[in-house]
C-alpha cells in the first residue's frame, strides 16, 4: 500500500505557502480507495472494509513492514469516522504524555467528539504502559489504532490484544510499487529517466517500502541527465537499500523457520537462499551453526548419523577461520543437510519417552536388573534371575527392562530411509527374538 493519490494534497495549515514538501507527503492519499496494495484489508470483503460498511470502528493493531501506509490508513479512518486524529510515538512518549492525551480525549468526549489515538511503534511500550490504554478503550474515550512492525502475538499484552482486532498489512509488490512510481511521475509531470531494466531495478531497491521508493524517485528526478540511465548507471548513483532484518525481531524467526523448513523439505537451493539472507542481514554465524546442528539431530537423525558430525565439523571450521571464509563451511553443511535422507524417528521416540517417564512417575526398575552388592539386597531378590546377554544365543536374552506393571511400549519406529532402514531391520530382528523367547 502506498501513500499517494492522483491530486495534490494541500499543504498543512501551519506550513509556509512555498515551503518544499517531500514527495511522499504530497502524494499522501485523501481517501481509503486511493491506498495502494492493501485490498485484502480495505476491500469490501476485508476486515476494515466490512467494519466501516457497518458504521462501527473498533480498536485496531495495524501490523506490517515499514512503508505500507499504516499512518495514512489511521488518518483516513479518523476522517471517515469523524474523530479527532491524535498521534504519538511509543519511542518518544511516556506516562506523562499518555495522561495528557487521555485527559484531552475525555474533554473531547464530553463535547461529543471521539478521539482516534494512533500509536506508532506500539510494541515499544512496556506492559504497564500498554495496560494504561485498557480502561479508556473500554469506556469509549479513545479508539486505539496501534502500528507495529513486530508480531503482536509476541510483543503486545494479551489483555490489549483481546480488545483490538489485528489487521495484517502486506508488503508492497513490484506491481504496487510500479503504480506508485506512475503516480509520482504524474505529480511531477515527467517520466523517470530510466530504461525498463533500470526502472525495475529501482523498484527492487525499494524492497517493498512505498516511502523508500518515493524517496528514491525524488532523488532520481533531481539528477541532471541526458537520455535514460541503464541499471549499471543507476546502481553507481544509488546504493541498494539494506534488507529489512532485525536479529531479535519477527524477521529473525521467519527466516530461520524458512531455512529449517527448506532443509527439511530437501531443497538445497531454497536452503542456501535463506541461509544467505540471514548472513547478509548480519545474523551471527554461530547461531546458524547451532541451528544447523539441531536440524541434523531433529530431522535427519539416524537416517544419516554422519549429518551431525558434518555440522559440528563445519561449526569448528567457522570458529577456526571466522568470516567470511568460515561461512562457506556452514553453507556446505546446509547443502549436505538438505540432501540427506530425513527421519524424525529419534526425535519422536525421545518425546514419547519423556511422556512415558512423566506418566510412570517413580516406578523402580524390575529387581532382576538391579545390582546386589550386599546380602540384604540379595535376600530381597535384587539381581535374581538376571540373564547375561553375552551368554545367550545371538547375544540377546529378550528379558524385560521396563518397570513391573508397565506395558512394553514401542517408542522408536525407524523409517525406511537411509541408514535407518538398516536400524529398522535390527529392531524387527530383536522383536522376533523377544517374542520367541517370551521376553
Amino acid at each position: 500500500m502506498a501513500d499517494l493519490f492522483d491530486r495534490t494534497d494541500p499543504a498543512p495549515p501551519d506550513a509556509p505557502i512555498d515551503a518544499p514538501r517531500p514527495l511522499a507527503d504530497r502524494l499522501r492519499p485523501r481517501a481509503l480507495s486511493e491506498v495502494i496494495g492493501q485490498d485484502k484489508a480495505l476491500g469490501p470483503d476485508g476486515p476494515l472494509g466490512a467494519m466501516l460498511a457497518g458504521g462501527e470502528l473498533a480498536s485496531l493493531i495495524l501490523w506490517g513492514p515499514p512503508g505500507v501506509g499504516k499512518t495514512t490508513i489511521a488518518r483516513l479512518l479518523a476522517d471517515q469516522t469523524d474523530q479527532q486524529f491524535t498521534q504519538i510515538s511509543a519511542i518518544f512518549s511516556g506516562v506523562p504524555e499518555l495522561r495528557k492525551v487521555f485527559e484531552q480525549a475525555k474533554l473531547r468526549r464530553k463535547s461529543g467528539q471521539g478521539t482516534l489515538l494512533f500509536v506508532d511503534e506500539i510494541h515499544r511500550f512496556n506492559k504497564s504502559q500498554q495496560d494504561s490504554f485498557l480502561p479508556h478503550m473500554e469506556d469509549g474515550t479513545i479508539t486505539l489504532v496501534g502500528a507495529t512492525t513486530e508480531n503482536p502475538s509476541f510483543e503486545l499484552n494479551a489483555a490489549l490484544l483481546s480488545r483490538a482486532q489485528v489487521i495484517l498489512l502486506d508488503r508492497l509488490s513490484l506491481a504496487d510499487l510500479e503504480l506508485l512510481a506512475q503516480r509520482a511521475e504524474r505529480e511531477l509531470d515527467r517520466s523517470l529517466p530510466l530504461t525498463g531494466p533500470a526502472r525495475e531495478a529501482l523498484l527492487e531497491m525499494a524492497d517493498g517500502d512505498g516511502r523508500a521508493l518515493l524517496n528514491l524517485v525524488a532523488q532520481v528526478m533531481g539528477w541532471q541527465v541526458t537520455g535514460k540511465l541503464d541499471p549499471a548507471a543507476l546502481s553507481s548513483r544509488l546504493m541498494r537499500r539494506a534488507a529489512q532484518y532485525d536479529k531479535s525481531g519477527d524477521a529473525h524467526y521467519n527466516l530461520i523457520s524458512a531455512l529449517h523448513k527448506s532443509v527439511r523439505g530437501s531443497d538445497p537451493d531454497a536452503a542456501l537462499y535463506w541461509f544467505a539472507r540471514m548472513i547478509e542481514g548480519g545474523e551471527d554465524p554461530r547461531y546458524l551453526a547451532r541451528r544447523l546442528t539441531r536440524m541434523a539431530i531433529e530431522d535427519i537423525g539416524n537416517a544419516d548419523p554422519q549429518a551431525q558430525a558434518v555440522c559440528l565439523d563445519a561449526w569448528q571450521s567457522y570458529e577456526r577461520m571466522g568470516s567470511p571464509e568460515g561461512e562457506l563451511a556452514l553453507a556446505q553443511a546446509v547443502i549436505y543437510l538438505a540432501l540427506a535422507p530425513k527421519s524424525n524417528a529419534g526425535y519422536m521416540a525421545w518425546k514419547a519417552a519423556l511422556r512415558l517417564a512423566k506418566e510412570t512417575g517413580s516406578k523402580p526398575p524390575p529387581k532382576h536388573i538391579l545390582n546386589a552388592p550386599t546380602k540384604l539386597m540379595k535376600s530381597e531378590g535384587y539381581g535374581a534371575g538376571y540373564a547375561y546377554d553375552h551368554d545367550a544365543e545371538d547375544g540377546f536374552s529378550g528379558q524385560n527392562y521396563f518397570p513391573d506393571g508397565v506395558k512394553r511400549p514401542v517408542l522408536y519406529q525407524p523409517v525406511e530411509r537411509g541408514f535407518e532402514r538398516e536400524l529398522g531391520k535390527r529392531v524387527a530382528f530383536f522383536a522376533k527374538l523377544r517374542e520367541k523367547r517370551g521376553g
